[in-house]
């Protein structure tokens, strides 16, 4: 397994659409295994493939508490397939923003269909963080951040703040 680098925003690899894997197979496995491992150092909850410049809809999570066994979900082409129409709010952040926080109304329960590690077909109903967790991380997939789902003043003061320590690391390591 290996730690790969986590792409951190502004990047426009960041906001493009993710291609639909045709199946599970060992390279996949790979990808998956390094991403929970990469997911796990950051220290994070999720991780989909784009934000480590994969462009493909791969996401990995583990909600797991601290003092908890880990529970690690693999996740290859996710679908919500049926969604509650209760919101709930949580605050969110972002291995791809560090640093940033906001809260984001999303959906309580999803129903959600994904080939898993084997390239089986699974759905699975989830509800309170690990819910809005994998609504995060496929998000990605569509290009998505978490901050386009907050009011515009408060996305641009954090994107300009991400913009200016992007700049000030590229004039550093020059």
């Amino acid at each position: 397994m290996a730690l790969l680098p986590i792409i951190t925003a502004p990047d426009p690899r960041l906001k493009t659409v993710a291609s639909r894997i045709d199946a599970v197979d060992d390279d996949i496995r790979r990808l998956m295994d390094d991403m929970l491992e990469t997911m796990y150092a950051a220290p994070g909850v999720g991780l989909a493939a784009p934000q480590v410049g994969v462009s493909k809809r791969v996401i990995v999570a583990d909600v797991a508490r601290s003092g908890e066994p880990p529970q690690p979900m693999q996740m290859a082409n996710p679908e919500i397939i049926d969604a509650s129409s209760e919101r709930s709010v949580f605050e969110e952040g972002c291995l791809s923003l560090p640093e940033h926080y906001a809260e984001v109304k999303r959906p309580e329960r999803v129903r959600v269909r994904y080939l898993d590690r084997e390239n089986e077909i699974r759905e699975q109903d989830m509800d309170g963080f690990l819910a809005t967790c994998i609504q995060h991380e496929m998000d990605h997939l569509d290009g998505i951040l978490f901050v386009d789902h907050i009011s515009k003043l408060k996305r641009g003061m954090i994107m300009r703040k991400l913009t200016k320590l992007k700049k000030q690391d590229v004039s550093a390591g020059a």
